[in-house]
């Protein structure tokens, strides 16, 4: 808007967060490697959306990239909470956790993935990392087919 119109009270500007896509804005800093602005593009992501599942993962990913494995604990369990089956998510809270040492946790967020993967060439390189770290952790056991994972030790992850 040029001068002219705001001083004769032409059209209106629009408030500048309508315009803007931070979600896009954020991905794109992580694609330049550029990790601590991205997250300030996610947490005002989160503003817009408060119960954005994506942005909640792709924050817990920045975090885990900068070292920050605490919070990016926080993000992937806040993510589950809001959208339990995000098998992304169990999938890097997973890994996350066995490398804090939480060997029981890791595993149940592995087979959380295991249970409803993605479905993509470039996934069953993912499903393999899983499933070969699962059976590593469980000292190469083959998992019975129908054991059921316990679900009241980690209410409403699973339903």
């Amino acid at each position: 808007m040029s001068f002219w119109d705001r001083l004769t009270g032409g059209s209106k500007p629009k408030p500048a967060t309508d315009n803007l896509d931070y979600l896009s804005e954020a991905l794109a800093l992580e694609r330049q490697g550029d990790y601590d602005a991205a997250l300030t593009s996610y947490r005002l992501a989160l503003r817009q959306k408060p119960n954005n599942h994506k942005v909640l993962q792709n924050m817990a990913i920045a975090y885990s990239k900068l070292g920050q494995l605490d919070e990016a604990i926080r993000c992937y369990r806040r993510a589950l909470a809001i959208e339990p089956k995000l098998s992304g998510a169990h999938y890097g809270l997973g890994f996350l956790l066995l490398r804090r040492g939480d060997v029981s946790d890791a595993a149940f967020h592995l087979e959380a993935f295991l249970m409803d993967p993605p479905r993509s060439p470039e996934a069953e390189r993912w499903v393999k990392h899983a499933q070969k770290t699962l059976n590593e952790m469980k000292g190469s056991e083959p998992q019975p087919s129908n054991q059921k994972l316990k679900t009241s030790e980690y209410p409403g992850i699973l339903e």
